[in-house]
């Protein structure tokens, strides 16, 4: 039998979650009534949806999305409840699940680069005029040569939006590594647009 996330199943009653509940307790009350988990699902799983989708395009995003919670339901007798927060959390399982699919994201990148057609927008027609753009294939290319670990930090900061502190509590590194990551991929990233617009 596939186990499930109590989320998955529309018709189940769960324990409404007040609006200031913390995560944090969301979590403890779902060790004694699982089907309460499905809160973090309701708060979080369109926004790791869409950071999925950004990465690896929309094809996959809901498979992942889906086994985020799952792995999250399964671990969360694990949760260090002293954080208030599990979105970094949520975000970290997320991006070890996308490491999973390296090349396809490094695909993604350089499809975007060579066709400047954005997959996860190119259904938004209007959107695609103004978003894509000589700029943004130029970074999509230098997005697919960072290394792994150096475009994790990049992208959970950049469009996850997760401060350097929940960026390391993501990846389960310290801070400083986070910060040196960060600053050798600002570095490739701003030599590469430079000479693509040295080019242009």
């Amino acid at each position: 039998m596939i186990e499930q996330i109590p989320a998955a199943s529309p018709h189940m009653l769960s324990p409404p979650a007040a609006p200031d509940e913390e995560d944090a307790a969301v979590i403890q009350r779902s060790l004694r009534e699982p089907e309460a988990f499905a809160v973090l699902f309701r708060r979080y799983a369109p926004e790791i949806r869409r950071y999925v989708a950004r990465r690896l395009g929309p094809d996959v995003a809901d498979d992942i999305t889906a086994d985020t919670f799952l792995n999250a339901f399964r671990r969360r007798d694990s949760f260090d409840t002293g954080r208030a927060s599990a979105r970094p959390w949520l975000y970290g399982i997320a991006t070890n699940l996308v490491g999973m699919h390296r090349r396809a994201e490094v695909r993604l990148y350089r499809n975007l680069a060579r066709t400047g057609i954005d997959p996860v927008t190119e259904s938004f027609a209007d959107q695609v005029d103004a978003q894509v753009s000589a700029g943004s294939t130029a970074l999509a290319a230098a997005l697919g040569r960072l290394p792994a670990a150096q475009r994790d930090v990049v992208l959970l900061i950049a469009w996850a939006e997760l401060s350097y502190e929940e960026a390391a509590t993501a990846l389960k590194i310290p801070i400083g590594t986070v910060r040196s990551r960060m600053n050798r991929a600002r570095g490739k990233l701003r030599d590469a647009l430079g000479k693509e617009t040295d080019h242009g």
